[in-house]
This record gives structure tokens, C-alpha cells and sequence, in this order.
């Protein structure tokens, strides 16, 4: 992926890892236009980055994608990269009696079908660029579950899959096809003790490894951290690896 001389969308990009790389990129001289729902988180972010742009919009919600995606290319005809990464994060008790699908129905609708609408919605625009980047955000947690978050895990699998579905579909276009998979990292994806928690990855430590990824393998398709290694390749060892790196991670976070 090319670093600098872009158009970069950001969904999610009012904090944490969105954020991080959108005042990354934004650092570099890119035009960033970050989104999400909260209009003031967004505008804080464009407040510490003079420059930067901001739109919000509800991934949850298919109509408002489109008429976000329309502005988008209205206003921002130059828009060559999209990355995808808006996402929930919340824990599911599947065997409390009072258990509903609110939570796992709200987390498909942002992290899977928001994603899947927004690429629909832009993959026409952006196969008309000279180049142009789609980044999916998706998780270590895409390739071993972390059990108390059984619907957040699933969507992340889901989104591994599609990516690979979409960058071979892709693949004789000018269109390429990323996947940042991140490992735990110190955000507020679920609330303020991931944070401070000293067993996550901090945020600056994972961006920074990140775009010297991105600098140094224009052609990976996978930009992955070391620390994120042990998740991305639990299966493919054996399948008694594959079982102690699960125990050892749902162990760890009970």
C-alpha cells in the first residue's frame, strides 16, 4: 500500500486504533476523513489535527451508509482508501436464562454487514482511482476465540473471510485488498481497565509497527504484528498447539 498521496477513509477513526491510524496517516500528508456516530469524539480528533475531516454516520443502519457513501464522493472525489474500522466489543453470558440477541445482533450489524454495505457502496468509486486500497480491520481473535465474546470473534472470522473472497474477486483490478489484524491492544473497545490493562500491546507501540509495515511490505496483504503471531498461527501448528494457545488465552482473560 502506498503510504502517502491518498485519500483515506477511516470508519471508526474518532479513537483507539481508528485514531492511531488516522493521525498516522494524516502525519504522513495524506487527505483523512474519519467517521463514526458520536459527532463530538469526531471533532475532538479533527480538533488536535487541522486538516483532517470528519462525517458521521450509523454503520448499523444501511440507509444511512448510502447517503453517507454518496457525500463521500461528492465531496471527496479523490477518495482512493478505505479502511473499515468501525467495530463493537462486548461480552455474551450464552448460558444466563435472560439472554437475548441484542448485543450479538448489534455486533453483526457494525462489524460484518456495516462493512460489507459500506464496500458495496464504494467499490464502483474506488475501482475508478488510478489506485486505491480496501484495509479491513478484523482481530487475532479472527483465527482463535476468545469465548466470553463469542459474537465479536465470529464477526472478526467472518470479515478474514470475506476479505479473502474480495481480494481474490479483486485481483486483476486496481483495487488491493488488506487485512490489519490486531492483537489486544490498549484501547477503549471494552471500556476503561483494556486501557490500563499492561498485558495489552500499547496503541502508539502498535501503530508505529504498523505503518513500518506498511512502509517496508508494500505488497503484504496481511499486516501483521509479531505480537499478534501466536493468534494468526494457532492453526496452523497441530491441533494439541492449536488447543493450549485457546486455553491459554480464555485463561488469561477470565
Amino acid at each position: 500500500m502506498k503510504t502517502t498521496g491518498n485519500t483515506i477513509l477511516i470508519t471508526g477513526g474518532g479513537s483507539g486504533i481508528g485514531r492511531g491510524l488516522a493521525e498516522a496517516f494524516h502525519a504522513l500528508g495524506n487527505q483523512v476523513i474519519i467517521s463514526g456516530r458520536n459527532a463530538k469524539t469526531l471533532d475532538e480528533t479533527t480538533a488536535a489535527n487541522p486538516g483532517m475531516t470528519s462525517l458521521t454516520v450509523d454503520m448499523t443502519d444501511a440507509a444511512s451508509i448510502q447517503a453517507f457513501a454518496a457525500k463521500l464522493q461528492q465531496d471527496f472525489p479523490f477518495l482512493n482508501v478505505l479502511i473499515n474500522n468501525a467495530g463493537i466489543m462486548r461480552p455474551e453470558n450464552l448460558l444466563a436464562a435472560e439472554t437475548g440477541t441484542a448485543d450479538a445482533e448489534a455486533i453483526v450489524q457494525t462489524n460484518l454487514l456495516g462493512p460489507i454495505r459500506l464496500i458495496n457502496a464504494l467499490l464502483p468509486h474506488l475501482q475508478k482511482q488510478a489506485h486505491a486500497t480496501v484495509m479491513n480491520v478484523t482481530s487475532g481473535l479472527a483465527f482463535i476465540p476468545l469465548a466470553f465474546t463469542p459474537t465479536y470473534c465470529a464477526t472478526k472470522a467472518a470479515m478474514h473471510s470475506y476479505t479473502e473472497s474480495l481480494r481474490h474477486q479483486l485481483r486483476k483490478s486496481k483495487v488491493e485488498v488488506l487485512e490489519l489484524a490486531p492483537p489486544y491492544v490498549a484501547t477503549h473497545l471494552m471500556g476503561e481497565h483494556q486501557a490500563e490493562d499492561p498485558r495489552a500491546m500499547p496503541l502508539a507501540e502498535f501503530i508505529a509497527e504498523v505503518m513500518q509495515i506498511l512502509k517496508t511490505q508494500p505488497s503484504a496483504t496481511e499486516i501483521l504484528v509479531n505480537r499478534v503471531q501466536p493468534l494468526r498461527n494457532a492453526a496452523a501448528g497441530s491441533a494439541e498447539n492449536y488447543a493450549t494457545v485457546f486455553n491459554n488465552l480464555n485463561a488469561m482473560m477470565e
